[in-house]
């Protein structure tokens, strides 16, 4: 949900003193990276995954607020739509049984959450776009109450000079529309995985995980549909970028695969926050530099798809976390915990290796790489180790797989636990079946509208089976 502010208005002295603090704690993060002060370890997982309340119609419902209360849960909170909630896990250290803690973990959560909404005749939609979701439902009136959400909106068109935001998506249909709020950043939803990492390898993992979203969003891909079109297998991306646009701004959009690699340290992303991205949210706070949480407010008002994160260890050292933001939302936990497990190993092998990150393709190919795996899923064709043209299915199956495996044997991950998740992994590459390819062939199989799919989604979704195994 991110940090709740005091207020939505702002003056310029708000400005000219966040900036100051920015200066001052982006300058001690530098230092406390230089000196060895961040922590190195171990490594540790956790999740947010957002989703849809959806009624008995399989329209979105804004009961949010009404949801949140009856399941009376601190990891259980309001995202920035009404029809929004986002559920969080506690991290755990990633060796031996981790992956199946974590996934009995959230499985717990959900179903929990299930059966209350479902007493109040709502259903839970675990999936990267709602199919039924209007551009009249994206509005002001369904947003979330709280002064971050209102001051995000605020903010945005002041930057942008009042002009609207124009949608615009070229996939397998064309979709333009026009908006004046941020809302349609609330038409999308992902499982967001979390990875600590050891400060010294900061930027050999933010490089790794670059490289690694290229299959994760295919593999994951989960939203075909927006406003009833069929666009990219994942519409969240070019869906959230467009959504919170700056406008003329081009080299600081606020959401983005990035510019280029880092080269020795990831302070240098911070560093580039400070410097590239004009400050959004000037709220003021009285803690000490040591705290960061002018550098922290500012880092999380930049929603790149692999986004650095600060935290603390339970003795108070600060440490670093890589946010794989690509990954869509269902369709079922199982199936997200598939993907998380194959994105730590897949990012620990890309990292660890003796041909580091960057060294394995040039920035702009691994950004091409990314929006074609998006635009295309299973089914796109990118370079790879200097050959254009490969089927990235294939890829998965020969190249990334075995990696994440010997990712995840150097974490020490059970072989019970490598083999039940990278197994649905295998099983989805080889079956051409993530969510996006069954909910389009649902749809031309069936003549189905879009509330007819989704309430056969929502039918699957309850058994926890991974989507490769689903009926049409």
């Amino acid at each position: 949900m991110g940090q709740e502010l005091e207020t939505s208005d702002f003056e310029d002295a708000d400005y000219d003193a966040f900036v100051e603090r920015l200066r001052a704690e982006t300058d001690l993060l530098q230092a406390l990276e230089a000196e060895g002060k961040l922590s190195e370890g171990p490594a540790t997982g956790g999740f947010e995954l957002e989703a849809w309340i959806v009624d008995a119609d399989m329209r979105p419902a804004a009961k949010n607020e009404e949801l949140i209360e009856a399941i009376g849960s601190a990891l259980v909170v309001p995202e920035l739509s009404l029809f929004n909630i986002e559920f969080n896990g506690d991290p755990a250290e990633l060796d031996r049984n981790a992956l199946s803690i974590l996934h009995e973990n959230l499985l717990t959560q959900w179903n929990r959450a299930c059966s209350v909404a479902a007493d109040m005749d709502l259903k839970l939609a675990n999936i990267g776009i709602l199919p039924t979701i209007t551009g009249k439902d994206l509005c002001e009136e369904n947003m979330s109450h709280g002064k971050r959400y209102e001051a995000i909106n605020n903010q945005v068109f002041k930057m942008r000079r009042g002009k609207p935001i124009r949608l615009s998506i070229d996939g397998r249909e064309s979709l333009e529309s026009e908006h004046t709020d941020v809302m349609l950043e609330a038409g999308t939803t992902s499982f967001q995985i979390h990875l600590k990492i050891p400060a010294a390898e900061g930027a050999n993992f933010y490089n790794a995980s670059k490289l690694a979203s290229i299959p994760a969003v295919a593999v994951a891909a989960n939203a075909p549909y927006l406003f009833g079109r069929d666009l990219w297998d994942e519409t969240r991306i070019p869906l959230f970028e467009q959504a919170v646009s700056v406008g003329d701004w081009d080299y600081a959009e606020r959401v983005t695969f990035g510019v280029r690699f880092i080269e020795e340290a990831l302070s240098e992303v911070f560093l580039a926050n400070r410097q590239r991205y004009p400050v959004l949210l000037p709220q003021l706070m009285d803690r000490g530099a040591e705290k960061l949480d002018h550098l922290r407010l500012q880092n999380g008002t930049i929603w790149r798809w692999n986004r650095p994160l600060i935290g603390w260890d339970e003795d108070g050292t600060p440490h670093y976390r890589m946010e794989q933001r690509a990954v869509s939302a269902g369709p079922t936990i199982v199936d997200a915990m598939a993907n998380a497990a194959f994105y730590f190993g897949l990012v620990t092998f890309l990292a660890r290796d003796e041909t580091l990150p960057h060294k394995r393709c040039q920035f702009f190919t691994a950004r091409d790489n990314f929006y074609a795996a998006a635009r295309h899923g299973l089914k796109a064709r990118i370079r790879w180790r200097g050959e254009d043209d490969q089927p990235l299915d294939k890829l998965i199956g020969e190249i990334f797989l075995p990696m994440a495996e010997a990712g995840l044997r150097s974490l020490h991950i059970d072989d019970a636990d490598i083999g039940r998740y990278l197994g649905i992994i295998a099983e989805r590459a080889a079956s051409g079946r993530n969510g996006a390819s069954w909910q389009r062939e649902y749809v031309r199989r069936h003549d189905a509208a879009m509330d007819g799919m989704l309430a056969a989604y929502l039918e699957r979704q309850q058994s926890d089976e991974p989507v490769h195994g689903w009926t049409i």
